[in-house]
């Protein structure tokens, strides 16, 4: 059966149900370049003002998944778990819990990506390691994952490459908020990856995607519906992100962070977060007789970061890089520190070149905000509230101006759970 560009746009247009053909024709045809950037825009448009249904979704994730190759680590000697976050932040979990979960006998496939806006990039904050290299072969993937039990690299292009043009599309469209096409996005890539269970991390709060507790679940109860019905095991928790994750915003900044929490130390709510992320990974791979705090005070995850990064050409012993300029925000008052703003903070970090703009603009490592107090803190007139890191000193006016209003000092703070809830099938 022969369809039209057109014609698809139309159905999703006037609040219709695309059917499977219409689905896998227009994923393929825009894979192949005949459907034009134009008239997928106007589809993304239409998805996102009428939204799609299960089964819509399901089918373009699959045709999506059908574009490019899918990964097969069958043949590993343990079996594997993965998590994904729809980023936020101060945001540096994976960093320390892929080692860990590595130490508790579950190999680690993290295929991870770059920061885009005010949200950080894993491979960013990675790359901030002298030596240290994101790319690796398929083989080189396999060979890590059996040897050393975790990677944290980039996804080749194989994998869902409609996904990469489609993402790529939506950021200069307006419609990154469409949340079957965040969904599709996001699962089409991790089953595509082909690990056998998926905990996924799903913020909600002004530095996250979602800024509503209903659309964040909404997304969440959707990647957990693709996963399960794709055959992976799949558990969301929807955490706050309403203020930074621990103490530092940036590449090098928040790598330093991580080896605090690989130590034994760190901010508590980091090590909270890594910890309850891979109860429920090795939960989700079948591994229940290994406690993953115990792996971060006796050292053993620390070891495999260690491994990790030299298996990828970094130097696990290297000096991590530091800003040249440095400028201190003072509180203005006394008393307790009410809130600290995640999305603000993301903005101030980017302006200081933490961020890009775009894909291909360049990130400084050494950019950042570091964070001396959290929400709950007493804080006194005059005492330092952030540090701004940057190699750049004009950046520091911008900066300033996406804080001017991230910071409330009161009488009294409402601490909040991190961890709101738990999603699964």
């Amino acid at each position: 059966m022969s369809f039209d560009a057109v014609d698809v746009i139309r159905t999703k247009r006037d609040k219709g149900e695309l059917s499977d053909g219409q689905i896998d024709w227009v994923i393929d045809a825009y894979t192949r370049g005949d459907v034009a950037d134009e008239q997928m825009s106007s589809l993304a448009m239409a998805i996102l003002l009428n939204g799609m249904t299960r089964r819509e979704i399901a089918r373009w994730t699959a045709a999506m998944i059908a574009s490019g190759e899918r990964m097969d680590f069958a043949k590993l000697s343990r079996p594997t778990a993965d998590k994904h976050s729809t980023g936020g932040v101060g945001d540096k979990i994976t960093l320390p819990l892929a080692p860990l979960v590595a130490a508790c006998g579950v190999a680690v496939p993290q295929l991870s990506g770059r920061g885009l806006g005010h949200t950080g990039g894993t491979l960013d904050k990675l790359e901030s390691i002298p030596g240290w290299r994101a790319a690796l072969s398929n083989a080189e993937l396999m060979n890590q994952l059996e040897d050393v039990g975790a990677v944290i690299c980039a996804a080749g292009d194989g994998l869902a490459p409609a996904d990469k043009k489609l993402y790529a599309l939506r950021d200069v469209t307006g419609t990154v908020e469409a949340i079957p096409l965040i969904a599709s996005s996001i699962m089409s890539k991790k089953i595509a990856e082909g690990t056998g269970a998926l905990v996924l991390d799903v913020k909600v709060g002004t530095g996250a995607f979602m800024k509503d507790l209903a659309d964040a679940r909404e997304l969440a109860e959707t990647m957990v519906a693709l996963g399960t019905d794709a055959g992976v095991r799949t558990v969301a928790l929807l955490t706050d992100m309403s203020t930074p994750l621990g103490l530092t915003a940036g590449n090098a900044l928040e790598v330093r962070e991580s080896l605090e929490v690989l130590a034994g130390g760190g901010p508590a709510d980091v090590v909270e977060l890594t910890v309850a992320l891979a109860a429920e990974m090795l939960a989700a791979a079948g591994v229940t007789d290994v406690d993953p705090a115990e792996k971060l005070r006796d050292g053993s995850a620390m070891d495999v970061w260690r491994r990790m990064i030299a298996a990828q050409d970094g130097d696990p012993d290297a000096d991590l890089p530091v800003a040249p300029e440095q400028h201190v925000v003072k509180a203005e008052q006394s008393g307790v520190l009410s809130r600290l703003d995640a999305l603000a903070v993301g903005v101030a970090a980017w302006r200081l070149g933490a961020g890009r703009a775009r894909k291909e603009d360049p990130v400084s490592p050494v950019a950042g905000i570091e964070l001396h107090a959290k929400p709950g803190d007493e804080v006194t007139a005059g005492q330092p509230l952030l540090t701004l890191h940057t190699d750049d000193a004009s950046r520091f006016d911008r900066a300033l101006e996406s804080l001017a209003d991230a910071v409330d000092i009161g009488t009294a703070y409402e601490k909040q759970p991190l961890i709101i809830d738990r999603v699964t099938a």
